[in-house]
């Protein structure tokens, strides 16, 4: 297809993803980065509060205010033991929780699939928690060296009270258990099939988004004049970066071909570039314009998460799982997708550069290659399931109404497909006919 949409408004230039919309996604797929910025900040905090509590001593003793500042002794040797309780307390505290939410995440991937750990790891509410946890810790250990020795000490000899550090950590106390309800209550929403297959829609869409909106098609850059060897470590491709690879091929004045798509597998010694319309651009200049990982991401990889939901829905169709109506759910986010995608333009993406030339071209899956990953495997699990049937067959239906004439082919073949099947499977007339009634509930 070309880069207008169907009502004939030309699609805007495609812009290509910003270098700190990159690093933000790789941190957010890590589990450290949070925590060790917590602990960071913990420390900055109590460096700062201890010299502003030595001010404020110092200010009371200039003023020979002693009685306001004897209690704000009273009140640092009575928060002295909320502290110490805290500090002691709050390791335990961490262990125990996170020792139950990754039980219970490990069920639920056994349940579902293995790739929901990473929605674990991206959670928000999971690092933040974690966060505050440790820098709760963190902060109450340090607070504790602020306090001078004896239980009540003179308030003439006394150079240092950490009130706001007591203050602070009470908040920081009262702040974590704030944090580990709205935690336990997050890690049960990941137990449940509905929240995990509405965030696995949600990203997958948001990816579909950074994939639409610029021209795609087959460019006439003729033939291939190089090709770059991958020379990294083997595993996925995670990430290209488009605006480093188009401000090289502008640079040099070639066009480049990233060759597997986002989420194929590469080694070392296999082409991942083809150069046209000159030489190779040097290898310095193409460093680090290639992520690659032990695992796929949604980032640039939309298809990605057709594959986690068609992984759960087959998981659940499994003899050892049997659990139709987790399969019909998946269906649904299925239609959801497909539907966002069905008048998109699809197809080899172009990259272009300042002037409006293509500069980039790369692969992405088209509209046949999202239909067979969302329901190849499905259909071919889904004939002695007669609520999954129904499903798949209400699915077609409406996707046929909504998808242009050239897309309707690979929804028509699938839907004969899926009626072969159950024609074979199923051998009593009355139970084909039901099997083959379509209904978007599956059986109401």
């Amino acid at each position: 297809m070309n880069g207008k949409s169907r009502s004939g408004r030309s699609d805007h230039v495609h812009r290509p993803p910003r270098a700190l919309t990159s690093l933000r996604e790789r941190l957010r797929d890590s589990f450290w980065f949070a925590p060790t910025a917590g602990l960071v900040a913990a420390f900055g905090l109590w460096w700062g509060l201890a010299e502003l509590d030595n001010a404020i001593v110092a200010h009371l003793k200039q003023e020979r205010a002693y009685e306001e500042l004897g209690d704000l002794l009273s009140f640092a040797v009575d928060a002295r033991t909320i502290v110490t309780t805290v500090s002691a307390a709050m390791m335990t505290f961490i262990g125990v929780v996170f020792s139950i939410s990754l039980v219970a995440v490990q069920m639920a991937s056994g349940q579902m699939t293995p790739r929901l750990v990473r929605i674990f790891v991206r959670s928000r509410i999971s690092k933040l928690t974690l966060t505050v946890f440790l820098a709760t810790f963190a902060f109450s250990l340090l607070v504790l060296t602020s306090y001078e020795g004896g239980t009540d000490p003179d308030p003439r000899r006394v150079t240092s009270v950490p009130l706001l550090q007591s203050l602070l950590t009470l908040g920081l106390v009262g702040l974590s258990l704030i944090l580990f309800v709205a935690y336990v209550s997050a890690t049960l929403r990941l137990m449940q099939v509905g929240p995990v297959l509405d965030h696995i829609a949600r990203e997958s869409l948001r990816a579909l988004a950074r994939h639409s909106g610029g021209p795609v098609g087959e460019p006439p850059i003729g033939p291939a004049g190089a090709q770059v060897v991958y020379r990294g470590r083997a595993g996925v491709l995670r990430e290209v970066q488009v605006a480093r690879l188009v401000r090289t091929a502008q640079r040099h004045g070639t066009v480049l071909r990233v060759l597997p798509r986002t989420g194929d597998f590469v080694v070392p010694g296999t082409p991942v570039l083809s150069v046209h319309g000159g030489p190779a651009p040097p290898a310095r200049a193409l460093g680090r314009t290639l992520f690659v990982g032990v695992d796929r991401a949604l980032y640039q990889d939309p298809a990605f998460g057709l594959r986690q939901l068609s992984d759960i829905a087959l998981r659940a169709l499994s003899s050892a799982v049997n659990d139709p109506t987790t399969a019909v759910q998946c269906l649904d986010r299925i239609v959801q997708f497909l539907s966002a995608a069905v008048d998109l333009p699809l197809g080899p993406l172009l990259h272009l550069d300042r002037r409006g030339e293509v500069r980039l071209v790369q692969d992405v899956p088209g509209w046949t290659d999202l239909v067979d990953l969302a329901f190849e495997e499905i259909r071919w699990c889904a004939a002695g399931y007669p609520q999954v049937t129904r499903r798949l067959l209400a699915a077609f239906d409406d996707l046929l109404l909504l998808a242009p004439e050239e897309r309707k082919a690979a929804l028509r073949r699938h839907r004969a497909l899926l009626v072969e099947a159950v024609e074979r499977t199923v051998p009593e007339a009355a139970d084909r006919a039901f099997a083959l009634r379509p209904d978007r509930q599956g059986i109401r």
